[in-house]
């Protein structure tokens, strides 16, 4: 009586231990067989087919570099054409924050292709590679050939009065880009384009405040 209790017993041990030890692979295979949420894409993989308005974007950052070119050169002529210290210090002050923002275009356009643009002597530009046309025409505020012409003739007061006028008009033009890039359907989603499209115009609002004030004060 007492073997058979016995043999019940050790029995009755290897069969708990059997399940236990076939309980994590049973649960294992269970976990197995629910679904998982996708892994996260890693922000550094490259996006697959391009977004809705990219090419706008492109194409709005090539044409403000090229705004921008003309701009410094306009800058370029302040020092030789005045003496007014407040003329100068605003032309500073564009020159810098206009290289500043056409460096940080440059190097957009390169991580995303967007093709380079080579500034004339002029002041005026074309997309880089054979066949490429002028791209003045897609562009408000940029000043002609003529007016340029006018601007490095003048010195004293009338360069001061034609650098402000042309400067408004130019700084118009950038407001008018910015707003045709928002207007675009899917443009400007990328938040580096929307950040920097979003100071442009801030910036150059101020400065267009500024400069009518100086040529509200020369007109008096």
């Amino acid at each position: 009586m007492k073997n058979s209790n016995a043999w019940r017993g050790l029995a009755a041990t290897l069969a708990l231990s059997t399940l236990a030890a076939c309980a994590p692979a049973s649960a294992s295979r269970a976990a197995a067989s629910v679904p998982q949420p996708p892994a996260p894409t890693p922000a550094s993989l490259p996006p697959g087919p391009q977004p809705v308005g990219r090419a706008a974007d492109v194409l709005f950052m090539q044409h403000m570099m090229h705004h921008h070119a003309q701009a410094l050169v306009m800058t370029a002529l302040v020092p030789g054409s005045t003496t007014r210290d407040d003329l100068r210090r605003m032309a500073r002050r564009i020159d810098i924050s206009q290289r500043d923002e056409m460096e940080l275009m440059e190097a957009w356009l390169a991580a995303r292709g967007g093709a380079a643009v080579t500034t004339a002597p002029d002041g005026h530009a074309q997309h880089a590679g054979a066949g490429a046309g002028p791209m003045d025409g897609a562009m408000p505020g940029m000043l002609s050939p003529a007016q340029l012409d006018r601007l490095r003739a003048a010195r004293g007061s009338e360069f001061e009065r034609l650098f402000l006028e042309g400067m408004i008009q130019h700084h118009e033009g950038a407001v008018q880009m910015v707003a045709a890039l928002f207007r675009s359907p899917g443009a400007g989603q990328d938040a580096e384009l929307f950040r920097f499209a979003s100071d442009v115009d801030s910036d150059q609002r101020a400065e267009i405040g500024r400069m009518r004030e100086m040529l509200a004060a020369m007109k008096r």
